[in-house]
């Protein structure tokens, strides 16, 4: 039977229903981990949030998983203020994969229902939530041959490797590529993506994961406990530095002329290249839909196989923020923020 306006106005939602909470205060509010200030693990707080809205050309997503980075408990420690203008309170977490929820005014490429994978502007809110809102841009549909916690692995680490060997090195088949941490989370993608390429590829790891650089296809693992890397990688068109320090010093010896290092952690002497003649550049991975949908094609073709370490839920926050700082994972970490049967998680930390 139809109602009235005046009936309606009058109708008092049982707040059994809603879990204590009337209808319109839980579509304003989600959980979520936040900050409120800088610090170690301890400070990440599991607490009920502001549900975001999207504006103009954004994307409100409903997280199915996060996952965890590095830069993560970085921006967590204050290492990241100087660059990022956050703002307090903080949602961490810069990977993600999920379904869209809602549309804001003129977004066209998606509609809701779609299931998607993103690396977000940083410098916003992150995804240890049950909702973000993403531009548009930054979204792309996620591999099918994923499910949503192990896609959630993929964005930042991915664009990293992408952007380092073909935007900014320009790589071509035949090269010669050495990666420096090629069982890492970004080494493990930029090695398959040099081998997707056509390059022949020099990586390092420890003995116990000379295996696995073997599995992804290096032509030639390097064991940096017993050998020296510029022993056997010579002639090198690029070098792909994760690591810094001794390692990016020592790595200028193996180059070619007209050679590129990459660095992603520590800015290359521009001197030094001149002096060498080779080019040398630093890089942080850009929010880039485009290539997320290229990406993700590579993935279902089987040509590019994220490893993944374990999935938590994302009231343990804290915990993977431990693991990821102790840097004894092998592979990526996800936080799961939506259960498969459909409920969200609601434990405690």
């Amino acid at each position: 039977m139809p109602v009235s306006y005046a009936e309606a106005r009058n109708i008092v939602f049982p707040k059994s229903a809603v879990r204590g909470r009337s209808l319109f205060t839980e579509k304003r509010t989600m959980k979520a981990i936040r900050i409120h200030n800088y610090g170690g693990p301890e400070v990440l707080k599991y607490e009920d949030a502001p549900r975001p809205q999207p504006q103009a050309g954004e994307v409100l997503v409903r997280v199915h998983g996060a996952g965890v980075n590095p830069i993560d408990w970085k921006v967590r420690e204050g290492h990241m203020k100087d660059f990022w203008p956050h703002k307090f309170p903080l949602i961490l977490g810069w990977d993600l994969s999920g379904v869209v929820e809602q549309l804001g005014r003129g977004v066209s490429r998606f509609k809701i229902g779609d299931e998607v994978y993103s690396l977000p502007d940083p410098t916003r809110d992150g995804a240890y939530a049950d909702y973000i809102v993403v531009r548009e841009s930054e979204l792309a549909l996620k591999p099918k041959s994923l499910h949503h916690p192990r896609a959630a692995t993929v964005p930042l680490a991915a664009l990293t490797a992408w952007q380092s060997l073909f935007d900014t090195a320009q790589l071509q088949p035949g090269q010669r590529v050495l990666i420096h941490a090629g069982s890492g989370g970004v080494g493990h993608l930029a090695v398959q993506f040099a081998k997707w390429k056509g390059a022949y590829v020099f990586a390092t790891a420890s003995t116990k994961n000379q295996e696995l650089l073997r599995k992804l296809g290096v032509d030639e693992p390097i064991d940096y406990t017993q050998q020296r890397f510029e022993d056997i990688a010579r002639k090198i068109d690029i070098v792909l530095d994760t690591l810094g320090n001794e390692t990016q010093e020592r790595s200028w010896s193996v180059l070619k002329k007209r050679g590129v290092l990459v660095s992603l952690v520590q800015p290359p002497s521009e001197e030094k290249a001149k002096k060498l003649g080779v080019r040398a550049a630093i890089i942080g991975a850009q929010p880039n839909g485009a290539q997320l949908a290229e990406i993700a094609k590579i993935i279902d073709s089987g040509k590019l196989a994220p490893i993944f370490d374990r999935i938590l839920p994302l009231s343990e926050a804290r915990r993977a923020h431990e693991l990821s700082q102790s840097g004894h994972t092998r592979g990526k970490i996800a936080l799961r923020v939506r259960n498969g049967d459909g409920t969200f998680e609601r434990k405690q930390s």
